[in-house]
């Protein structure tokens, strides 16, 4: 698929096309060739930034008796990889992806964090060639179904949910939860429970009961996977 189409679909007609060029760039180009090449980790950063400050306004407006909580869990099911993937899906953008000879071949084109990875740096690439206005547009249009979600039922999905949902968008293993200790009196004890995925632990947490301890485990993991997300990036 041409570039013109990409940009079709994204609505942008880019100033700079480098930009997107770059934004499409898998790091594998570089390392599998042995050469120096712009690619779009340093993008996935900025574009990180950038679709979290979108999704805060637009959630900021449309809640304005919400407290900060609520609207962090919001903010959270509307800016976690399985809703980057799946606006990287609905814009082809694997089709688009440049990717390394080894990394084509290993299906690196459909591969979930590729795409989520590869969002974030497109929304990048456009707000530096159009500004915050215009990349705005496009994340409210993209996420208009996710959007309407929780402006129809306003109570976020619980910790364990969003974190089932992330994970099984980056492979068919649903986490498992353990209790690895107790500790305290009986009128007053605190539950440890860690939450593996894959067989490697991701998250653990403490509460007064199980459910809340399982519940700060998978706030933990969440964390971790908005921030580095390495321990998800294993091909599958």
């Amino acid at each position: 698929m041409s570039v013109s189409e990409l940009e079709a679909k994204l609505g942008v007609k880019f100033k700079n096309p480098k930009l997107l060029r770059q934004a499409l760039t898998h790091a594998s180009v570089g390392y599998e060739g042995g050469r120096k090449v712009l690619h779009n980790e340093r993008f996935e950063f900025l574009g990180d930034a950038v679709l979290g400050l979108i999704i805060s306004r637009l959630l900021f407006d449309q809640f304005p008796e919400a407290k900060e909580g609520r609207l962090t869990k919001m903010r959270s099911h509307l800016a976690n990889r399985s809703a980057l993937m799946q606006m990287a899906q609905s814009l082809e953008l694997g089709q688009h992806l440049i990717l390394g000879p080894s990394e084509e071949k290993n299906g690196g084109r459909i591969r979930s964090s590729n795409l989520a990875n590869a969002m974030e740096a497109v929304i990048c690439a456009i707000y530096l060639d159009r500004g915050l206005e215009k990349t705005e547009q496009l994340i409210a249009r993209l996420l208009a179904l996710r959007l309407k979600e929780v402006v129809d039922n306003p109570e976020p999905q619980n910790a364990k949910g969003l974190l089932q949902e992330c994970l099984q968008a980056e492979g068919a293993e649903l986490p498992l939860y353990r209790i690895a200790a107790l500790s305290g009196p009986d009128h007053s004890r605190l539950f440890e429970a860690v939450v593996e995925w894959k067989g490697e632990e991701i998250g653990r947490g403490i509460g007064a009961t199980k459910k809340s301890a399982e519940q700060r485990a998978a706030e933990t993991a969440l964390e971790k996977f908005k921030i580095q997300n390495s321990k998800f990036k294993k091909a599958t």
